[in-house]
């Protein structure tokens, strides 16, 4: 899991003008929440939210808070409707002795055999929900698929990793070969 270090300021004017007149200066209001302790209110400038944001990379943020220092995961951010501007940002606080659950990129590796028999590879979930202690969270999960033949799928009760669990269902299908009418056409001419 990567890091990604973030500045913030503590907010104290919480209201709608106080709001609307940080996302004028080009500023997006935040909170950090989790563990218990009182949620933190703070802003940060919008142009250092672009590596973070629009990417596939899931990251940890240390979060950097006029002078005190917390890690965290995203968990909601608010676009505005018309223009996509970030509007405001929940962070989660994580703590190295408690699992954490987030959604994880899934890459797929490997030629699989039902391809080159002449079916079609293809991802239906690009995320899956990972729990795991913020030191074993992966940054992206790992699927082969060279043994995956025409017809056949990967569902998430067939992946099993050491260190994290996926939360989501297990009859989720991550990736499939799908029968495409050349390769339908070659079995039924057999």
């Amino acid at each position: 899991m990567q890091i990604f270090e973030l500045k913030g300021e503590v907010r104290t004017d919480l209201g709608k003008k106080a709001t609307k007149a940080l996302r004028v200066a080009g500023k997006v209001p935040c909170v950090l929440y989790g563990n218990g302790a009182e949620n933190v209110h703070f802003a940060v400038e919008e142009r250092a939210l672009q590596n973070l944001l629009y990417t596939p990379i899931v990251y940890i943020v240390k979060l950097n808070i006029s002078g005190k220092e917390y890690e965290a995961v995203m968990r909601e951010i608010q676009f505005h409707p018309v223009s996509d501007r970030v509007l405001h940002i929940d962070f989660f606080q994580i703590v190295e002795t408690k699992p954490v659950i987030m959604e994880v990129p899934v890459k797929l590796r490997g030629f699989a055999a039902g391809v080159q028999a002449g079916g079609k590879l293809s991802l239906v979930v690009r995320k899956l929900k990972v729990k795991a202690l913020p030191a074993d969270l992966p940054g992206e999960i790992d699927i082969d698929v060279t043994n995956l033949g025409l017809g056949k799928s990967v569902k998430v009760k067939d992946l099993s990793f050491d260190k994290f669990e996926i939360v989501n269902a297990k009859d989720v299908v991550v990736a499939q070969v799908k029968l495409t009418r050349a390769a339908r056409a070659a079995q039924d001419a057999k």
